[in-house]
């Protein structure tokens, strides 16, 4: 079992924070002031603690609305789904001896075959280099989950796979379903089987029963509504989906960040050979499932101009961000809720830019430690 250990309470304002961490609470404070986000959670750690965690401003814009905690506030993870949940779950079935990630997945999903889909693997999927589109409607199928399955099934690629990278979450959608199909269980059910439980992730979950500690993404008729997923394709799914759908706090994704940064087998989850293997460098600036850091464009990157080769992470439509670097050492978990509006366009641009700069001044506070999970100290 991964152990935390809080060095640091939950700093409600930036003058309170010990001074290393001042400059991280200010920025936070000012996005919430500029309605960039009604509220966010700040986790930054090591593999065997936790350096800083806090909460900003309030989980929707009421004024009576609670502050966000780090520990019990659930967010809609958006696109963190991809690494959190569906990532973890085939680098568990890859461990076990259950997957090999040069599989087709027209051998797993006989109904996804034809038209160029024959020659994609499981590990196109992971990197995308599939060849399939960034995105497609499917939520506009008929017949429910059954029905975008279908629609999903008869996307055809656009470039040949294996040849380009192209971020698609079509890529996501499909693993998990191999996930279902090679374990025999729906995806959530394997995943919190599989990653979630022994790593102590008990808040991180596909449904969200209890919503009072949800900050809300969505709003509907006027009115947020916590635990409606933000992504139109996982909500036509039931929630339940490879790319988005679930809902986390702040220290259950320490927790996760830890088990990457090398500590997997602790918590009974996957070998660090296995840890290793997912982190080696994939076409483009990815691994399998995560996205690294592209050395020529750090002026543009979310990682900051101080990220290393070693960084990997990904980030969420609704304002979410994860990101660790096993030879330094440390992570960063910064989890919003931008997509709740009212300045949708202007948040997304302003969210650009806060991730960088957040990243850049973790970098800078916390010493590097290295850690040799990728042999590289």
């Amino acid at each position: 079992m991964i152990h935390l250990v809080l060095a640091l309470a939950a700093a409600l304002d930036p003058v309170r924070s010990p001074p290393e961490w001042r400059p991280v609470a200010e920025l936070i404070e000012r996005a919430v002031a500029r309605r960039v986000f009604p509220g966010a959670v700040v986790v930054v750690g090591r593999g065997d603690s936790i350096l800083y965690s806090a909460g900003f401003g309030r989980t929707d814009w009421g004024r009576s609305a609670p502050v966000p905690d780090p520990d019990r506030t659930r967010w809609d993870l958006a696109s963190l789904t991809k690494v959190v949940a569906t990532t973890g779950a085939v680098a568990s079935l890859v461990d076990r001896g259950r997957l090999d990630l040069d599989a087709r997945v027209a051998d797993l999903l006989p109904r996804f075959a034809g038209d160029g889909r024959d020659r994609i693997t499981v590990r196109m999927l992971l990197d995308h280099t599939s060849g399939l589109p960034a995105f497609a409607p499917l939520y506009r199928s008929s017949g429910g989950r059954e029905g975008m399955v279908d629609a999903l099934f008869r996307v055809r690629p656009v470039a040949q796979p294996g040849s380009v990278v192209e971020y698609s979450d079509l890529n996501a959608i499909l693993l998990g379903l191999v996930v279902e199909a090679v374990a025999g269980t729906s995806l959530d059910r394997f995943v919190g089987q599989t990653v979630f439980g022994p790593l102590g992730m008990r808040s991180t979950d596909f449904a969200v029963a209890d919503r009072s500690w949800v900050a809300p993404s969505v709003i509907k008729d006027g009115r947020a509504v916590p635990g409606m997923v933000s992504d139109p394709n996982a909500r036509a799914m039931g929630g339940v989906a490879g790319h988005a759908g679930l809902f986390g706090t702040g220290l259950d994704l320490a927790r996760l960040a830890q088990a990457w940064l090398g500590r997997g087998a602790d918590g009974g989850w996957i070998s660090t050979g296995t840890v290793r293997r997912f982190l080696e460098p994939s076409p483009g600036a990815r691994a399998l499932g995560w996205e690294r850091p592209d050395p020529s464009q750090l002026d543009r990157s979310p990682y900051g101009r101080l990220a290393t080769p070693t960084t990997f992470g990904h980030t969420g439509w609704t304002g979410t961000f994860l990101w660790f670097d096993p030879v330094r050492d440390v992570f960063l978990v910064l989890l919003t809720n931008r997509s709740l509006g009212p300045n949708g366009r202007g948040s997304f641009r302003a969210m650009r830019e806060l991730r960088a700069q957040v990243s850049d001044l973790v970098s800078a506070a916390v010493p590097p430690r290295c850690r040799p999970v990728l042999a590289a100290c």
